[in-house]
């Protein structure tokens, strides 16, 4: 029986140009994954490109990468592209979309519904994390998980684990980040760049729009919006909403948290989080979006206001059956 990541890492050592990608508007574990997959790259004298279409987060600046990110497609004809952290090509961008060569398309991803958009795929619904899969493809490749490569890992296992707090942190995930810690990590430094780097503009957006959270259902459902002016009046961008649903999520007696951000006219990003077996997953793919269990999201094409009765709609309906 083939296994995917034992398939990927021959690619890796066999072929010679790369691409390596993850989703727009990249989190902690799009960029930790495509660092980690880039020092493989790198330390298996590969020549590869790192590409997103957003480019590196600020949030991030402070990692170290085995290359810059860049922001445009490389001419790069015969490249294998590796996908990471996508529940489907489109997550990529829309230049991906048109350029890539499905026949040498790796998709590594961790998410529900993942269609196996590639040529080699490798989809695991266990993992915590897509680094936790990239630092598996470095083992099979022999490489320890130490220096820039574990700091890398380690912050796509923190930030999709909810810094090692969510449902998703299993032995398996606490045993990886072990092992990166023995290999000389400091978990108090790492979590000093990670997590005391907040801008007073980001503070006061979230103030902001904190003040405006509804609950709904006697409590059971949290609703908050984020809109265009919200941004502009503090100065932000939409990197800078990333967590206040996290935030949402804890007040007491809240099953499911809900999050609706004015991206463009008519364009309404919606996130879902909840807890223990709360499954938000299928609520998201009824408006076309996906992920995971306790988390996942998609994109509402209406107003604002459109978006917020449908899904406060289907929230409720939600509500009813826990």
């Amino acid at each position: 029986m083939s296994i995917p990541s034992k398939d990927i890492a021959h690619i890796l050592r066999t072929e010679d140009d790369f691409l390596v990608t993850a989703h727009v508007n990249p989190d902690g574990d799009a960029i930790g994954s495509m660092a980690a997959v880039g020092f493989v790259l790198q330390r298996l004298g590969k020549r590869f490109t790192l590409y997103n279409q957003s480019g590196l987060p600020r949030d991030f600046a402070w990692l170290s990468l085995p290359a810059p990110i860049a922001t445009s497609i490389p001419d790069c004809p015969a490249c294998w592209t590796i996908t990471l952290d996508c529940g489907d090509l489109h997550r990529a961008g829309d230049a991906l979309m048109t350029w890539v060569d499905r026949q040498r398309l790796i998709n590594i991803d961790h998410h529900l519904g993942n269609p196996g958009f590639g040529s080699v795929n490798w989809v695991d619904t266990s993992m915590a994390s897509t680094s936790q899969m990239a630092a598996q493809i470095a083992r099979e490749l022999g490489f320890p998980l130490e220096g820039a490569l574990g700091e890398a890992v380690f912050l796509g296992l923190t930030t999709d684990t909810g810094s090692f707090s969510y449902d998703n942190t299993t032995a398996r995930v606490l045993e990886l980040a072990a092992e990166i810690v023995r290999l000389g990590l400091k978990p108090g430094q790492f979590n000093a760049k990670l997590q005391n780097q907040q801008p007073l503009e980001r503070i006061q957006l979230w103030s902001r729009v904190l003040s405006r959270t509804q609950l709904l259902d006697s409590g059971k459902i949290a609703l908050v919006t984020i809109t265009r002016q919200d941004l502009d009046a503090t100065g932000t961008g939409m990197q800078d909403t990333d967590g206040i649903i996290n935030t949402v999520r804890r007040i007491k007696g809240v099953a499911v948290a809900a999050s609706l951000r004015e991206d463009g006219p008519k364009e309404i990003k919606f996130s879902l989080r909840s807890s223990g077996n709360v499954n938000v997953q299928p609520m998201a793919a009824s408006f076309g979006g996906g992920g995971h269990k306790n988390a996942a999201g998609g994109t509402i094409f209406a107003s604002m206001a459109e978006a917020e009765n449908s899904l406060v709609e289907a929230l409720r309906a939600f509500a009813e059956t826990l």
